[in-house]
């Protein structure tokens, strides 16, 4: 049996919570359990259920997951979840070093030899956009990610509907008619605001359109997706197929869960199924760090009805570190005419600079989300 031994967590920059699990032949696998602004909370969530693995047979990931999520009487939510999710991808990246061979191939085997993916760029102006989405299709991508807005009135005004539809626009004339924007909305529109935008946007033919309302009103993502013919997307804070199931049968198009919040790669193929039954297609929401990409990677070479992928490598806001920066080798995500190719080595496919990680982790972080007011004081959404 391989046991499992240790379990380590690293608070690392610029955001990010890696975890790593040893056993007793020595075999080491890493997984993300980032939960952006609440890490640290995450961490000590992953210390307490590492009291549930430490003596147990590492290959039994399935029966760690059910434990771990159902082991308690209270259960979910982004901390309980995240800490799920790194070490279910610890433990699939284990499993893949036993056998020798890369996760997607122990999921079933390859359905696609590549991925397609995406950047995030940012921009406050028509301008901005456009030379940040240049600088991404420069880079190989043929797919880019923006923000609709920044802080939205609940009621917006003309000038901040206006502005939507000028920066849209602008990403539109660079990217031409051959590749795709999608465009977040990020849950800081009303449906009210998120209706009136969405026909606006409709000559731009956005990819898809994210998060129109947050995700405690899910209940009115229906309403939402009647009111346009432009794909709806949303997920990124839906931990569980059960908080999918609304979205789903509301009618999103494209469903987004996050390999490091949503039970890891063990519930995320399980969300895909699910999706899939709905005709929905699979895009993972990731601006995290190497260890949830490879992650997501490897469920995308397996699942039929995955559409692209999310990254941030080279993203504007990652301060002090990079996606890259905790790689031996960084070649397995590089870019090649906007895909990434399969990734074929053993567990999650990348090697992670052990070294790099524990300095890392003597500087920590202490990452926070801003805190956006309108002009009369009241709190916004961001």
């Amino acid at each position: 049996m391989t046991k499992i031994e240790r379990v380590e967590s690293f608070l690392v920059p610029p955001r990010w919570l890696f975890v790593r699990i040893e056993t007793s032949d020595g075999t080491v696998g890493w997984g993300e359990a980032t939960c952006e602004g609440r890490s640290e909370t995450v961490r000590t969530a992953v210390a307490q259920l590492s009291e549930l693995l430490v003596g147990q047979d590492a290959l039994r990931i399935e029966d760690h997951w059910q434990v771990m999520t159902k082991g308690s009487f209270y259960r979910g939510g982004p901390i309980l979840a995240s800490a799920v999710s790194g070490l279910d991808q610890a433990l699939w990246d284990i499993a893949g070093k036993h056998f020798d061979a890369p996760v997607h191939q122990l999921l079933g085997g390859p359905v696609r030899e590549k991925i397609r993916v995406y950047g995030w760029v940012g921009g406050d102006d028509p301008g901005e956009v456009a030379e940040h989405i240049a600088a991404q299709v420069a880079a190989g991508l043929t797919a880019v990610k923006m923000n609709a807005s920044g802080r939205m009135s609940p009621v917006a005004s003309v000038a901040e509907l206006d502005g939507v539809v000028r920066r849209v626009a602008a990403a539109r004339e660079v990217l031409g008619e051959h590749r795709d924007v999608a465009v977040d909305f990020h849950g800081r529109f009303t449906l009210a605001n998120a209706r009136r935008v969405a026909p606006l946007l409709e000559p731009f033919r956005p990819f898809f359109l994210e998060e129109p309302v947050v995700p405690e009103n899910s209940h009115l993502l229906g309403e939402f997706v009647r009111s346009t013919s432009t794909p709806v997307s949303t997920g990124e804070r839906l931990y569980s197929r059960q908080e999918f199931l609304p979205a789903l049968q509301a009618g999103i198009a494209v469903a987004q869960p996050d390999l490091s919040h949503a039970g890891g790669i063990t519930e995320v193929r399980k969300i895909a199924a699910l999706a899939e039954v709905y005709d929905v297609q699979l895009a993972p929401h990731c601006p995290l760090g190497p260890i949830a990409l490879a992650a997501c990677l490897q469920v995308g070479f397996a699942t039929p009805n995955y559409l692209i992928q999310e990254q941030s490598i080279g993203i504007h806001y990652n301060a002090d570190a990079e996606v890259l920066d905790y790689l031996v080798d960084r070649a397995p995500f590089g870019f090649a005419d906007g895909y990434i190719a399969r990734l074929t080595g053993p567990g999650l496919g990348i090697q992670i600079d052990e070294n790099a990680v524990r300095r890392a982790d003597q500087r920590g972080h202490s990452w926070r989300g801003p805190v956006w007011r309108h002009p009369d004081g009241s709190f916004a959404e961001w």
